[in-house]
């Protein structure tokens, strides 16, 4: 549905045309009223306006002055003049802004509507011709952007091959100089994907001064971070300003040092991603220039011994101990002085010597643990170094519990396979858990609890089991008598070995007996 606003100052026109243009095309216009030119150009630059019907003559700002203002939107609506005065320098005017027709008062109904006829079919006409811009353009961009990518997946083309793939792309201008920044989203909108972060960046870009932006580029590369060629520094530079402002902007950027040349867009692009990962070193969305960190220093040595320390320590009650080594470690001071790599080191060694080699040894607990492991393991996961410093340590207390569990439950598994041991070697005597629990130096009800947990069964009823699957191999293999194997077994009289054995098996000792003689015949 169109739009058409109607300017007037007689409320009665306002309607009366409102009602004409309803008659003859029902349900095709949506309205809008002003009752001069200054609430109409209000109404304009607040949203998209189709057609703009006006008054010449009003209070405030008339006609005139109105049409010559909306020749400076970008969005221009095709305008009808309504005039009570049949005046040649008006229609002048008219002309000379592409009035689209000039109406003498009072309206005739017919002539309004072929007015509109025309307008529609003009119209129609504006949006065939943008689609077809829209849609040329659209297609110039993908192919850029497709040989901008390839460009920065393909790191070693010489430089006839990077000529080659810049055909045809409109950006010959990077001869003349250019500057590459790569930008990242910091902020905490979830949903935020692609499409959404470009066209903030995009409608940022629109508020700087138009010189800057128009020779300009994107390209979103395999780590998905939009990467922004631009022929003006300026433009980056008012990136930077709105960026490192009081929180307005919620992306981090790092940038290159200005250049020149087709030959040098790969080299940009190393310099603006090595940049923008010493964002992370900041504590809240930033802007970091090549310059100031391409010198940092590559000599360093990488604190494994007191990574392995930390790794040594899990599980046996020294959690200040760990707590002072992870900060010795992470020092900020030391991390900021050397090159990023300095830090991705300490995280792969982290990985390497303390997380993996827990999991390698203990395996795995929780789903909750394995997700936080699997996060820690890339600092590319979080916002900055203090959020990355805050789950490392996180992490290694509940791996410290959890070592610490895991070395109690062997410990307690050991004492356990000696409990059975011995019952399998005494089981013929007058045997209780008193007696068994103290042979393995454990506590009488922490010993009942970590023997059923160990067995699956309680302490009575596997040693139930295990008389009478002894008693069932001697019935089977040797001539004792009943009772011997009662006494032989640990029962203490015959009555009760019966008993507990027609329990367990179903049938009695004797009829046991009697039924594998006759399988055997």
């Amino acid at each position: 549905m169109r739009r058409v606003l109607i300017v007037d100052d007689e409320k009665n026109i306002r309607l009366g045309l409102k009602a004409m243009i309803a008659r003859e095309f029902p349900g095709v216009y949506a309205f809008e009223f002003a009752q001069d030119g200054q609430e109409a150009l209000s109404l304009l630059t607040a949203a998209t306006v189709d057609v703009v019907i006006t008054d010449l003559r009003m209070p405030v700002m008339d006609g005139l002055a109105l049409i010559k203002r909306i020749q400076e939107l970008d969005d221009k609506p095709a305008v009808i003049i309504l005039s009570g005065h049949d005046d040649f320098h008006y229609a002048q005017e008219a002309i000379r802004y592409q009035v689209l027709e000039y109406l003498l008062k009072p309206i005739v109904r017919e002539e309004l509507a072929r007015t509109m006829l025309r307008l529609e079919k003009e119209l129609a006409q504006r949006e065939q011709v943008h689609d077809q811009l829209t849609g040329s353009v659209r297609q110039r961009e993908a192919y850029r952007e497709s040989q901008l990518s390839y460009l920065l997946r393909h790191p070693h083309l010489d430089d006839s091959g990077l000529r080659e793939h810049l055909q045809g792309t409109d950006m010959e201008w990077l001869e003349e100089g250019f500057q590459l920044g790569a930008l990242r989203y910091r902020g905490t909108v979830k949903t935020m994907g692609s499409p959404e972060l470009l066209a903030r960046i995009q409608a940022e870009l629109e508020n700087a001064p138009e010189r800057f932006r128009m020779r300009r580029a994107h390209v979103w590369d395999k780590e998905n971070q939009l990467v922004l060629i631009a022929e003006h520094s300026e433009l980056f530079q008012f990136l930077a300003e709105r960026i490192e402002g009081a929180g307005y902007f919620t992306y981090s950027m790092g940038m290159s040092e200005p250049t020149r040349g087709v030959t040098r867009i790969q080299a940009a692009y190393q310099e603006a991603v090595q940049a923008l990962k010493y964002t992370f070193l900041q504590s809240a969305p930033g802007v970091v220039r090549y310059g100031s960190i391409s010198g940092k220093s590559t000599e360093f040595v990488i604190p494994a011994e007191t990574i392995r320390k930390i790794a040594n320590m899990l599980g046996t009650d020294r959690e200040k101990q760990m707590t002072a080594l992870l900060m010795e470690v992470f020092d900020m001071k030391t991390v900021a002085r050397y090159d990023i790599s300095y830090l991705e080191g300490i995280s792969q060694a982290f990985n390497e010597l303390v997380f993996d080699k827990v999991f390698h040894v203990y395996g795995g607990e929780s789903v909750e643990i394995l997700r936080l492991f699997k996060t820690v393991g890339d600092i590319g996961n979080f916002q900055d170094f203090h959020d990355y410093y805050h789950n490392v340590e996180r992490l290694l207390q509940r791996l410290n519990d959890y070592v610490r569990s895991m070395k109690a439950f062997h410990i307690d598994h050991k004492e356990m396979k000696r409990a059975v041991q011995y019952m399998q070697e005494h089981f013929h005597k007058d045997l209780n858990m008193t007696i068994v629990s103290n042979h393995v130096s454990l506590n009488y009800s922490y010993f009942s609890q970590a023997f059923k947990e160990y067995t699956g069964e309680s302490f009575l009823s596997f040693l139930k089991k295990l008389r009478i699957d002894k008693a069932r191999e001697l019935l089977d293999t040797t001539e004792y008598k009943i009772y011997e194997i009662s006494e032989m077994t640990g029962f203490e009289n015959t009555k009760h070995f019966s008993r507990v054995f027609k329990e367990l098996e179903g049938v009695s000792p004797q009829e046991y007996r009697e039924q594998r003689e006759a399988m055997r015949r």
